[in-house]
């Protein structure tokens, strides 16, 4: 491991893994799925509880998640945000609408000292090491657990556009899985 993910690993936050995998004894470093070019080897990846919300969805639903950030305009804070009051959206397809409602999660919380932030925007951390989980929570209402965090879901029939949309925004913002969206 590079000395600057070392110098990094301090970390105070609270970090979770959510599965739909219940009975997680130890999380297994493993190659990342997607490219980062600070990834320098096999990992276990956490999310920030500030943005668990982006990850309480069953694994393969694709989804389109923003809120607002420093640099977000008047402009596109108006066009996503409207009248609402949330300071989260999750967009997810309808045709995920019944496995949302019939999937339960496991949120693992992990100790968050073996952790290096990845990702701020995306409140992605990882660990070179296996970790052991502090505890696990079920989640059997993703719905309810979403609304209960404050956060505006939305469904759509498609998210080609809405991703679109958001990547050439002012948002702070993550596509997720979007190889799984309909065409």
């Amino acid at each position: 491991m590079p000395s600057s993910h070392q110098d990094s690993l301090k970390n105070s936050k609270k970090v979770f893994h959510v599965s739909e995998e219940a009975g997680i004894a130890l999380f297994e470093p493993r190659p990342s799925p997607s490219f980062f070019s600070e990834i320098t080897g096999n990992v276990v990846f956490g999310i920030e509880e500030r943005l668990l919300h982006n990850y309480l969805l069953p694994r393969d639903c694709p989804r389109v998640t923003y809120y607002r950030g420093d640099k977000t305009t008047e402009e596109d804070r108006e066009q996503f945000f409207g009248e609402s009051k949330a300071g989260f959206v999750v967009i997810v397809e309808s045709g995920w609408y019944e496995r949302i409602k019939g999937t339960t999660l496991h949120c693992y919380e992990l100790p968050g000292n073996g952790f290096a932030l990845l990702d701020e925007c995306a409140g992605y951390y990882i660990s070179y090491r296996a970790v052991e989980p502090v505890s696990v929570q079920p989640v059997d209402d993703i719905m309810a657990e979403l609304l209960r965090r404050k956060v505006e879901l939305r469904f759509t029939p498609s998210l080609l556009k809405i991703a679109e949309a958001v990547a050439k925004s002012t948002l702070n913002f993550s596509i997720i899985r979007m190889r799984n969206a309909a065409v």
